[in-house]
C-alpha cells in the first residue's frame, strides 16, 4: 500500500462509505515484562493520529485494561465485546504495538470479535538512543509474532510500508489512508447495490455477467425494463418541479446551447425517473441499456444524465454492463474520485505503449478538459436514428492525469470473479476525433493488451484519476478472494 488514494472530489449521492470517516476498532498490544508506560503512551499517540486523519476510533475505556492496552485472555474478550457493539459501524481494525505485544491476546480479540474486516498491523520504532530496559520497545520482533499468530488463526491482514513507524511519519500516514481506502472497497463490494436498466443490447454478448457468481459475492443486481421507465415519464405531470430541478442542474452541468428545448426536457424526465429509481432501491451504482431503444422510442441518449450521476460518485456505465459498473464502483471507492467506464479504442501511432480510450460519451466532468462539457447529438446514433433522436452526448477530451485502471468481470465457466488492473498516465498527445477521447500511456501495454485477449475480458475498462492500483489489489485479491492480474507487478494476482 504505497500511495494514498485522492481526497473525495465530489459529495456522493449514493450510500457508500464515502459519506463518513472511516470507523476503526483499535488494538494496543502489550506484554508482561516489557515497559507498560510505552504501551500508555503509544495509545494517546496512535489515537492523535487517527483522529488527525479524520478516522474514528473504537477502543476499550483506557482504565477499563491495564494501561489501556490488551495482553491477557479477559482483556480480549472486553475488546471483542466491545468490538462487537460497534459491528455494524467498523470498517476495519488497527493491531498497534507500542512494545512487544502479546500475540496471544491480539489473535484473540479478533477471533472473538468475528467482524471479518480488514486488519492492518503497525508497530512503533525503536529509538537507538533509548535502547535500555526502561525504554526498549521490541515492537519490530513483536510483530511478526502477532502476524505469525493472526496466519495461524486464519485472519487476513495487511502491512505498513515500513516495518516499523511513527504515528505522526509521514509514512504511516500513507499507510493509514490506503488502509481507508482498502476498507472502503472491501465495505463497499461486500454490500453493493448495482441497478440495471434495460436489456443487454443485442449484439454486445460481450458484456454478459453472472448474476449468481455476484450475489454470493454479495453484489445484489436490481433490473427496471425500459418500459417502466418509458411508462413512469409518461406519468410525470406537466410542469413537475422536479423535472424542472433537474432540468436546471443540466443547463448548469454542460453547455447545451444548441440542444433543442425539447430533448432537454426529455432528458431530465429521463434523469428525474433514474433518480427516483435509484433512490428507492439504495443503488451504488447502475448500468443502462443505451444502444438503441431509447433513441428509437423516446428521442434522446442517456449519456449526460450518466455523466452527471458518475460525477456525483454513483458511477453509470452504459451498453447494460452491469460488471463494468462494478469495476467503475470499486474505483470510486478507492479513488474517492469520479470514475469512467470507455473502450479500449485506438492504437496511438506507432508507439506501442499509448493507446486511444474513447466512449461516445458519458465520461464525468470532473475528468474532463472543459470545466462545462458540450452536449452534442451522438454521431454514431445520429447518422442511424437522425440528429434530432440523439441529443444528450458529452463530448471532450479528458485531461492529462495519473490513473488505475480496473477490469471487473465474471467466469461463469471457472465459477470466480475475476479482473485486471494497473496504472498508467492520460497524455496531452494531439488528437482530434469524436465523443469524449484520450491518449493512454501505459508501460508494457502490449502485453496486457495479449492477456486482455488471451483472457477473454471485455473491450470496456473503467479508470480513474488516481494511483490506487495497490490499495484494489489489497482488497481484491486479500480480502474479497477475487482473482486478479496486477498489470504493474507483471504477474497474475
Amino acid at each position: 500500500m504505497s500511495s494514498a488514494p485522492a481526497p473525495l472530489a465530489r459529495t456522493p449521492v449514493g450510500r457508500l462509505p464515502l459519506t463518513r470517516p472511516v470507523t476503526l476498532g483499535v488494538i494496543v498490544g502489550s506484554r508482561g515484562f516489557f515497559p507498560h508506560h510505552l504501551a500508555a503512551e503509544g495509545r494517546e499517540a496512535i489515537l492523535k493520529a487517527l483522529g488527525e486523519a479524520g478516522a474514528r476510533a473504537i477502543i476499550p475505556d483506557v482504565a477499563s485494561t491495564h494501561y489501556g492496552a490488551i495482553e491477557s485472555l479477559a482483556e480480549a474478550r472486553l475488546c471483542a465485546e466491545v468490538f462487537r457493539h460497534h459491528r455494524d459501524e467498523i470498517d476495519g481494525i488497527l493491531v498497534t504495538l507500542p512494545n512487544f505485544g502479546d500475540e496471544r491476546a491480539v489473535a484473540n480479540t479478533i477471533r472473538f470479535a468475528d467482524l471479518d474486516v480488514p486488519v492492518l498491523v503497525h508497530a512503533f520504532p525503536d529509538d537507538p538512543a533509548h535502547m535500555d530496559l526502561a525504554q526498549r520497545r521490541d515492537s519490530f520482533c513483536g510483530k511478526m509474532s502477532v502476524c505469525n499468530n493472526l496466519r495461524q488463526y486464519g485472519i487476513r491482514y495487511s502491512l505498513t510500508a515500513q516495518h516499523t513507524s511513527g504515528p505522526a511519519s509521514a509514512s504511516f500516514k500513507a499507510d493509514l489512508s490506503a488502509f481507508a481506502a482498502t476498507c472502503r472497497v472491501v465495505r463497499g463490494l461486500r454490500h453493493a447495490r448495482i441497478g440495471l436498466i434495460g436489456a443487454r443490447p443485442a449484439n454486445f454478448t460481450t458484456v454478459r455477467f453472472s448474476e449468481k457468481l455476484l450475489e454470493h459475492a454479495g453484489v445484489s443486481v436490481e433490473t427496471l425494463d425500459l418500459s417502466d421507465v418509458l411508462g413512469r415519464i409518461d406519468r410525470l405531470g406537466a410542469g413537475d418541479k422536479a423535472v424542472a430541478a433537474k432540468q436546471h442542474a443540466i443547463e448548469l452541468y454542460s453547455n447545451c446551447r444548441d440542444v433543442p428545448p425539447a430533448a432537454l426536457t426529455k432528458m431530465a424526465k429521463l434523469g428525474v425517473v433514474i433518480d427516483q429509481w435509484r433512490d428507492a432501491n439504495e443503488l451504488d451504482a447502475i448500468s443502462i441499456q443505451c444502444w438503441s431503444s431509447l433513441q428509437e422510442n423516446f428521442g434522446v441518449v442517456p449519456c449526460t444524465i450518466m455523466s452527471m450521476a458518475s460525477d456525483s460518485l454513483l458511477p453509470a456505465a452504459c451498453e447494460a454492463d452491469v460488471t463494468g459498473a462494478l469495476s467503475m464502483l470499486a474505483l470510486v471507492l478507492a479513488g474517492g474520485a469520479p470514475a469512467a467506464l470507455v473502450d479500449w479504442n485506438n492504437n496511438y501511432g506507432d508507439d506501442p505503449d499509448k493507446a486511444v480510450v474513447f466512449h461516445c460519451s458519458n465520461l464525468p466532468r470532473a475528468i474532463m478538459v472543459d470545466e462545462k462539457p458540450q452536449m452534442e447529438s451522438n454521431a454514431i446514433l445520429g447518422g442511424t436514428f437522425g440528429r434530432d433522436n440523439a441529443f444528450g452526448t458529452i463530448v471532450g477530451r479528458i485531461k492529462p492525469n495519473p490513473f488505475t485502471y480496473l477490469r471487473v468481470s465474471t467466469d461463469d465457466s471457472q465459477g470466480r470473479i475475476r479482473a485486471y488492473m494497473g496504472e498508467g498516465d492520460f497524455t496531452p498527445d494531439p488528437l482530434t476525433t469524436f465523443g469524449g477521447y484520450g491518449v493512454v500511456h501505459v508501460p508494457r501495454l502490449q502485453e496486457l493488451l495479449a492477456y486482455i485477449c488471451d483472457n477473454g475480458f471485455e473491450h470496456h475498462v473503467a479508470l480513474v484519476p488516481a494511483r490506487v492500483s495497490s490499495v484494489l489489489a489489497e482488497a481484491l485479491v486479500k480480502y474479497l478472494d477475487w482473482s486478479v492480474y496486477h498489470h504493474r507487478q507483471g504477474a497474475p494476482g
